[in-house]
């Protein structure tokens, strides 16, 4: 029987399939298929697409860290605060020293002669010695707590009271943790660098962008606005 009274599919091909070499091959296993002719290519597994490339330094993949910089009147306050504690510390040992040395020398008199030569007459009352040698013991209460609060408690946590109080935190840049006990002795000892010319490191976090002191550029650290109710 004849198909000729049969109609005919219009979409289909009359000159019958594509040869296979006019068909794109597939792509090989594991391997993703190629981008539609006039699509960019995307960019190789881990890598990131041009024109967003982390900065020099950092690997590719990892996000750059974005801290809300503690602004200056924050970090003097935290700083008089500290050392308002420091003082408080202190006020034994100098009600003790001064205390003794007033009972020890209370017979003890000082005049100067006509050559404008000091001399001291009287005896030194030994009731004072005892106060005196306690004080200058209690002198290490302001050396113990400056351990305590700048370099251990502020090394291991970000915070000393007075940072706490403030509600700022001392942080590495590079991975916004803690710097140790260690490199916050260290930062303390580079603050010397900004009391050199007229005090000025001290005053550069007022238009620094990231808000560092000499010291901080140097030890890659800042100081941010974190609360210690804010971390984990």
């Amino acid at each position: 029987m004849s198909d000729s009274g049969n109609p005919q599919d219009p979409s289909a091909n009359p000159y019958g399939p594509p040869p296979p070499s006019a068909q794109p091959a597939p792509p090989p296993y594991g391997q993703p298929a190629p981008p539609p002719y006039g699509q960019p290519a995307p960019p190789p597994y881990g890598q990131q697409p041009y024109g967003q490339q982390p900065p020099y330094g950092q690997p590719y993949g990892t996000p750059v860290p974005a801290y809300d910089y503690a602004h200056w009147g924050k970090r003097v306050g935290g700083y008089l605060l500290d050392s308002l504690f420091t003082l408080l510390v202190s006020l034994p040992a100098y009600g003790l020293f001064f205390a003794g040395m007033a009972v020890g020398s209370k017979d003890m008199e000082t005049y100067t002669d006509s050559a404008g030569v000091s001399h001291t007459t009287g005896e030194w009352d030994n009731a004072g010695t005892p106060l005196v040698i306690l004080g200058a013991v209690l002198f290490l209460l302001p050396l113990a707590f400056f351990i305590w609060n700048t370099c251990l408690r502020q090394g291991r946590t970000g915070y000393s009271l007075g940072k706490g109080i403030v509600g700022i935190r001392l942080i590495g840049e590079r991975d916004g943790q803690p710097i140790g006990g260690g490199m916050s002795f260290v930062r303390y000892l580079l603050h010397f660098l900004d009391s050199l010319a007229c005090y000025l490191g001290w005053l550069w976090p007022l238009w620094d962008a990231k808000r560092q002191t000499f010291a901080d550029k140097i030890l890659s650290s800042v100081v941010v606005n974190q609360p210690k109710s804010q971390v984990r």
